[in-house]
């Protein structure tokens, strides 16, 4: 039986429609079980705190629980790994942020490509870092800190989260741009690292401040500059390393990814949760009492300030020749 052109057409579009129904539909009910947003770092520093806090708004608004899985190790390369590697099927998301940027030219034998093997779904939340020291450390200021260090070298430990961690990185310009000697430590997460510092083991860390601004506050640790190009509304007495090193910026921000080919249905729908959530007055408060500020952009936007970053770190990572030891 010959069919109509019109009918022909007709059935066409019908059938070509068919696959996209059940996504939209599939998107719609999602999630129907609990949901694992990936960690690769270890509790209680920065990036696990921020994970908490969008995890808690997700599961409030979509009626499943966000457990937060932290793979600490690489620099944040094992966890990321993990979710390159999990099914595309927005029930494994990770929370990605500097160090992804970072790693992309810090480490040569990944098993991935993360501008490749990662969609980018929502930003959250941009970080500065807050170069604080123990108290035995009797400099005060940046200054004295500087002189205390060029005339002590390589006496005092650097520590980080890990290698090519924001922190790792945002020392080693510090030590290239003031010319000082510091021995850096690595550890597995930020959490371990303020242990360290709060005990005297190591003296000196350019610390996330959602990890380090209670011991700031409670004056267990000096806090002697933020690395960001302006002061920061929680800390407005502390200067930044600007204003003794001209020209040293840096700073961290965090988001959240998924695996490549994740539906767009279920990561847009992600994106808009995470930006209500932004948009809301007590998550934007919480995340400034951190000092943080917000950022909430399309996954596109996303993507795009993604890449920008992984050029702007490869280009330092190369000038300071840094390896993943």
């Amino acid at each position: 039986m010959k069919l109509p052109r019109r009918n022909f057409l007709n059935l066409a579009a019908g059938a070509a429609a068919l696959p996209v129904v059940p996504r939209i539909a599939f998107a719609q009910a999602y999630p129907t079980r609990p949901v694992n947003l990936v960690a690769g770092f270890a509790p209680g520093g920065g990036v696990d705190i921020t994970a908490r806090l969008i995890g808690q708004w997700l599961a409030e608004r979509l009626g499943q629980q966000f457990i937060i899985e932290n793979r600490p190790g690489a620099g944040g390369n094992i966890g990321t790994e993990a979710v390159v590697r999990a099914p595309a099927d927005g029930y494994t998301l990770l929370m990605i942020g500097s160090w992804n940027a970072i790693n992309a030219t810090l480490y040569d034998n990944r098993n991935f490509n993360f501008i490749r093997d990662i969609a980018p779904v929502a930003s959250v939340v941009r970080y500065p870092y807050v170069m604080v020291v123990n108290l035995s450390v009797p400099a005060k200021s940046v200054p004295e800190f500087i002189a205390y260090i060029k005339a002590n070298p390589r006496k005092l430990n650097m520590a980080s989260p890990g290698i090519g961690s924001g922190p790792h990185i945002a020392g080693e310009l510090f030590k290239m741009m003031a010319g000082v000697d510091l021995i850096h430590v690595p550890y597995r997460g930020a959490g371990p690292a303020l242990t360290d510092l709060l005990g005297g083991q190591v003296q000196v860390s350019f610390a996330s401040m959602p990890s380090s601004i209670q011991y700031i506050r409670a004056g267990k640790l000096r806090a002697l500059a933020v690395v960001t190009a302006t002061r920061s509304e929680v800390l407005p007495d502390v200067p930044t390393i600007g204003e003794f090193v001209p020209g040293y910026e840096a700073s961290s921000w965090f988001g959240v990814g998924a695996p490549k080919d994740t539906p767009a249905e279920i990561v847009d729908k992600v994106n808009k949760e995470i930006n209500a959530g932004l948009a809301d007055p007590n998550i934007e408060a919480r995340l400034a009492a951190l000092g943080g500020t917000v950022l909430a952009l399309s996954p596109a936007d996303f993507g795009k300030l993604i890449a920008d970053e992984t050029e702007k770190w490869g280009n330092v990572i190369r000038a300071l020749n840094i390896k993943a030891e």
